[in-house]
């Protein structure tokens, strides 16, 4: 279908899984890489063969599966009142209650609807989750952006680490659509929505912004080792951080309208002085 779509050669990629050893396999590697196509292919293949029909493979052996859980794609249901984070939340909670040690379990990016730390830590403990719970948890592909969670392969027995390969070249990377061995580095964001067109004086903008949020987490990693942190830039000035820092701890369910809004409105004085 990708090739009548696309009009672009698709590239095959073998799949092993047994799922006692390497069941719950974390797949990491850029936006348009390959990983949601992967994960596809693999449901299809199982389906496929579930209804006794050939599969698109020159060999395969597959087992039985009582049913396939997948949480794949984004979709509000706004007439109902819930985000997309909610509906992903509503059928994660599905695959949660319901799996089985026979079924195949698809989750792609799971946790991106929310805050970075919120998503990372739902991404985390429902890895955890599906290995500490073996009669929740059959065949598992979870493709993910949080390189975190790939630590999980270091001391869960059934976690195991693959990426989509690419390659870099001249400030641009070329998607190899290699599903393979180990965890991504990095996601290529930037270098993604070059591709897609975004003007370069937000590329270039981006790529500062990036260089110091890496400088302020590599000094934040060198302080908590005891080592003194190096000099570095700040997205804000000190105005900002303190306007940053009343919003955290501001509680605005506990305040009339009124208040509410003379709180805003000393904050915005704060900043434009």
């Amino acid at each position: 279908m990708i090739e009548a779509i696309a009009s672009e050669r698709f590239i095959p990629n073998n799949t092993e899984i047994v799922r006692d050893g390497n069941g719950i396999q974390i797949i990491t590697g850029p936006n348009m890489g390959g990983k949601s196509t992967y994960l596809r292919q693999v449901a299809l293949i199982v389906l496929l063969n579930q209804a006794g029909s050939f599969v698109p493979a020159a060999s395969a052996r597959l087992g039985i599966f009582d049913r396939i859980f997948t949480r794949v794609g984004a979709s509000d249901q706004l007439a109902r009142g819930e985000s997309t984070f909610m509906v992903e939340m509503h059928e994660t909670a599905n695959i949660l209650h319901n799996a089985t040690d026979r079924s195949l379990v698809v989750l792609d990016e799971v946790g991106r609807g929310t805050a970075t730390f919120d998503g990372l830590s739902l991404a985390w403990a429902i890895i955890e989750y599906l290995h500490d719970h073996p009669t929740r948890s059959g065949i598992t592909l979870f493709a993910t952006h949080y390189h975190e969670v790939t630590d999980l392969a270091k001391t869960k027995s059934r976690v195991a680490n693959f990426n989509v390969a690419v390659k870099e070249w001249n400030d641009q990377i070329i998607f190899l659509r290699k599903v393979v061995p180990g965890a991504a580095d990095k996601s290529y964001g930037i270098q993604v929505a070059k591709l897609a067109g975004i003007p370069s004086s937000v590329i270039d903008r981006a790529r500062e912004i990036l260089a110091t949020l890496e400088r302020k987490e590599r000094d934040l990693v060198e302080e908590t080792r005891g080592h003194a942190p190096s000099h570095q830039l700040s997205l804000f000035d000190s105005r900002e951080r303190d306007v940053i820092d009343a919003l955290r701890i501001l509680q605005p369910e506990a305040m009339t309208p009124i208040q509410a809004l003379n709180e805003l409105q000393r904050l915005k004085e704060k900043l434009e002085k």
